[in-house]
């Protein structure tokens, strides 16, 4: 059987990616890359988490994060936090310029949900959002 399907999502990822990017710039927000706003979205969720938390939540390796979360602390997104029950422990949390650019980012993944689903049903998307969990976990195992 000849399949496409990792090459299409490769493709998929790019073009999502850069269609991404345009429409952040577009909303005014240049401040941070798709990457880093994976980041900060799961921060937005929970914050106050350990790096090894955002990296299993993100999928970004643990040294490519690291260097991600210095840029992003230059750039007074985020802030290292000591952990309140163990003082060696590190942990990322947001700035009040991070967490007041929350509101425009969710509009603009909001945006991206409508053109990656159009035309698509309710029930299309929830099949097809349950058979990338599978792919997924197929390749995390």
């Amino acid at each position: 059987m000849n399949t496409r399907g990792g090459f299409l999502i490769s493709q998929i990822k790019q073009v999502q990616g850069r269609l991404f990017e345009r429409l952040l710039t577009d909303a005014g927000i240049s401040d941070f890359n798709g990457a880093q706003g994976r980041i900060l979205y799961v921060l937005w969720m929970e914050d106050n988490l350990s790096i090894v938390e955002i990296a299993a939540r993100t999928g970004l390796a643990k040294t490519t994060l690291t260097s991600m979360l210095e840029r992003m602390e230059s750039k007074g997104h985020v802030r290292r936090c000591f952990d309140r029950e163990d003082k060696r422990k590190v942990r990322i949390c947001l700035t009040e310029k991070a967490k007041s650019m929350e509101e425009k980012y969710l509009e603009v993944s909001e945006q991206m949900n409508r053109i990656f689903y159009k035309g698509f049903t309710d029930q299309e998307i929830v099949e097809f959002d349950h058979e990338l969990e599978r792919i997924l976990k197929n390749l995390e195992e």
